[in-house]
């Protein structure tokens, strides 16, 4: 058995849309669900970064994808988690394809769009519609999948002969069979309820199946918008560094605060550096090393 390597967690107080203390290159896999457009519990959000409508949301982030690429390694991936929305405007009532708008706006930065998975949550309203019910022609699909969006960063990775790592990383049969077909139905979506407000998180389980299919131990793991911080734990669960980083002040708070709980570690927690001050409407990144292990 190879010894484990040395593994890192790295919170960041800032803005995925420039990350300037997360070097070139650094990043073997991104795994991340950003706020969805046209969602009405993320309009805060996007009018604070100065978007009001569908093209000008995808605007924002699309600099970030570009980010995404800047730091990803040759090979490395990038995983997102996305909806569609339905929404009315001033035209009326409408599907907002928010998967198709971002493989073309991750492919204009240049990764490479790979096959995709379908997310398929189970619900507790299995016959719910939209609309007019038993009457034609006016009642719409119920929306009940999401988009695990997959791209990769230039050619396939390549590793040494019998790379011990990549040996220790590997996959059953039954995984392989089960987590490479494009349609998930066994994966619940998570509680969305924190505070006040809905939080946007993924169950554990996806980001779990992404980080082992698309990165191997010792790896660096990247979430541009790491939230209540699923993605940032599980990679550290599963042996590798991560880095997430999150704009939210509170939420990052939040996320230091329960920093304590990541585990199970091989290693010690350290001392945590508090996010830097803001600096006129954007944001100075700060950091916080939360734990180290070898």
């Amino acid at each position: 058995m190879p010894a484990r390597r040395a593994t890192q967690v790295r919170l960041i107080y800032g803005d995925a849309r420039s990350m300037p203390t997360v070097p070139d290159r650094s990043v073997h896999l991104v795994v991340t669900s950003p706020p969805y457009p046209m969602i009405p519990q993320w309009d805060h959000l996007w009018k604070e970064l100065g978007a009001t409508e569908y093209a000008g949301m995808h605007d924002v982030l699309e600099l970030a994808w570009a980010e995404c690429r800047r730091v990803l390694v040759d090979g490395g991936l990038l995983a997102v988690v996305i909806g569609d929305a339905l929404r009315s405007d001033r035209s009326g009532f409408a599907l907002w394809p928010n998967h198709a708008e971002t493989l073309v706006r991750v492919a204009r930065q240049g990764l490479r769009p790979l096959p995709y998975i379908l997310w398929k949550k189970p619900t507790n309203k299995p016959n719910a519609f939209l609309g007019s019910g038993f009457l034609p022609p006016n009642a719409y699909v119920t929306l009940d999948c999401e988009y695990i969006l997959l791209f990769r960063n230039g050619r396939l990775r390549r590793f040494p002969p019998h790379d011990p790592a990549r040996s220790a990383s590997r996959f059953t049969r039954d995984e392989r069979d089960h987590w490479f077909s494009q349609v998930w139905e066994d994966v619940r979506g998570a509680p969305q309820r924190r505070g006040s407000g809905r939080s946007g998180a993924f169950p554990a389980e996806i980001p779990r199946r992404l980080i082992r299919m698309f990165s191997v131990i010792g790896d660096t793991v990247l979430d541009p918008f790491a939230g209540t911080g699923t993605t940032v734990r599980t990679a550290w669960e599963l042996g590798r560094s991560a880095v997430g980083v999150e704009i939210d002040r509170a939420v990052y708070d939040d996320l230091v605060r329960t920093s304590w709980r990541l585990g199970p570690s091989p290693g010690r927690a350290d001392g945590v550096r508090g996010p830097a001050r803001r600096s006129g409407a954007g944001r100075s990144p700060g950091s916080a090393a939360v734990r180290s292990g070898a």
